[in-house]
């Protein structure tokens, strides 16, 4: 049951794929507006609890000493035991913590969205201090971010998990490539393919800000989210203002935002630094990795499907790369819990940038209705899905206006219908 696809997916399967014909004025008018205010008390709320949650698991994690000290009150004496609970307890720090630096992580991320507070102060204010803490370069990623969401499946102009092309792994072309090309591009062992997302999972974050490795096709190697002159940034984010307070605070986004946002990491880094060694491995470093391993999955799994199409400039529209992701029962009721609905309701989220998280799931029943059989559902086990798009999403083809991944033996999982309408309609 842990390793089978959903009978949503395998719908999608058998279904060859045609674009979306709703139109944006259609789904606009059929979601509440009242679901889409902010609610300053509520978020506060949100930001309060995940704070709270943290220094609870610190306090928590560094009485493990004192406990085991004190024989758990003098219930456990047996160096064997006592060091199979101190594995587990600091185990479960570092997973429930990671959990919760997650939870920071999507926080800070709408208020970049401007979804938590009503003025866009407070909210780069909250997005910047919550992304600070977790080393995340809070308004250089929310440059890139508002890119993908303005460009969600393009080709061209998307910013986030862009496919790689044939061409990229120098395979010849699909009339003359042979079965031993595939080979000789893809084949490994399965150990060299867990090894490989491991390294996607748990340093993939960091190598997407530093190099851009999967990010938008249009900019050179060497690419990153720290250089002020990156191609990633418009003029506006790094020309001359006022000073943070005038700038950081209360413009979106201020200029010099990513000049701003690599001093807040230095310092970061410094508090740490000053910190020492033996408290930033056990109580921050250790639930880090975690927390880079679920920005990736879910990120990764939103935007990278076998049955889900990306789109060049000849058939994109807002609509339909908005379209062009996919809602995941991520953890069940723990990633509501966690991740604010991150992967639940992720469809409403393109589609309602500054719609509260927390409204999130009634907008996704209105999404429902009006896109039908166009809505995006998959309850496959995210693990296994993780794993499925990781081994089964590698290529898109040079040419086609709606593509759709292949696999290692050049095969497309979904095909596109013969009657689709490729051309843009008006959204």
């Amino acid at each position: 049951m842990y390793f089978v696809d959903s009978p949503e997916y395998n719908l999608r399967l058998r279904t060859p794929f045609r674009p979306p014909k709703t139109t944006l004025k259609e789904i606009h008018d059929a979601v509440p507006k009242h679901l889409l205010r902010p609610n300053p008390t509520r978020a506060t709320l949100y930001v309060v609890r995940d704070i709270t949650l943290a220094s609870f698991l610190f306090k928590a994690a560094s009485s493990i000493a004192y406990w085991e000290s004190i024989d758990y009150y003098g219930l456990v004496t047996s160096s064997r035991v006592k060091l199979t609970l101190r594995v587990s307890l600091w185990m479960s720090y570092w997973i429930l913590q990671g959990l919760v630096f997650a939870g920071i992580f999507c926080l800070g991320h709408d208020a970049g969205h401007g979804s938590l507070y009503k003025h866009k102060p407070l909210n780069n204010l909250v997005g910047f201090l919550l992304h600070t803490f977790l080393l995340i370069p809070y308004f250089s990623w929310r440059a890139t971010h508002h890119a993908h969401h303005k460009a969600t499946a393009s080709m061209e102009r998307d910013e986030n998990y862009v496919p790689y092309t044939r061409s990229k792994y120098n395979l010849p072309d699909e009339q003359t490539v042979k079965k031993f090309d595939y080979s000789e591009a893809f084949e490994e062992t399965p150990l060299a393919t867990v090894y490989r997302l491991f390294i996607q999972q748990f340093f993939g974050w960091w190598i997407y800000l530093s190099i851009n490795l999967m990010g938008g096709v249009s900019h050179p190697p060497g690419t990153n989210h720290f250089n002020p002159n990156s191609t990633l940034f418009k003029p506006h984010h790094r020309k001359p203002s006022s000073p943070i307070s005038k700038s950081a605070l209360t413009s979106s986004p201020p200029g010099n935002s990513i000049i701003i946002s690599d001093i807040s990491l230095a310092l970061m880094l410094c508090i740490l630094y000053q910190v020492g060694w033996d408290f930033v491995s056990k109580f921050y470093l250790i639930p880090y990795f975690f927390l880079n391993h679920w920005i990736v999955m879910f990120t990764f799994l939103h935007h990278s499907d076998p049955t889900i199409p990306h789109y060049r400039k000849n058939a994109w529209t807002f609509l339909r790369g908005a379209a062009a992701t996919v809602d995941r029962p991520l953890l069940g009721w723990a990633g509501r819990f966690f991740f604010h609905n991150i992967s639940h309701d992720h469809v409403a989220h393109h589609f309602f940038l500054s719609a509260p998280f927390f409204n999130g799931p009634q907008i996704t029943k209105v999404l429902k209705l009006v896109l039908s059989e166009d809505y995006n559902y998959d309850p496959t086990p995210s693990f296994y899905a993780l794993w499925r798009s990781f081994t089964k999403c590698i290529f898109v083809e040079e040419d086609g206006d709606i593509i759709f991944y292949k696999d290692k033996n050049g095969k497309a999982a979904r095909q596109l219908a013969e009657d689709a309408f490729v051309d843009k309609l008006e959204d």
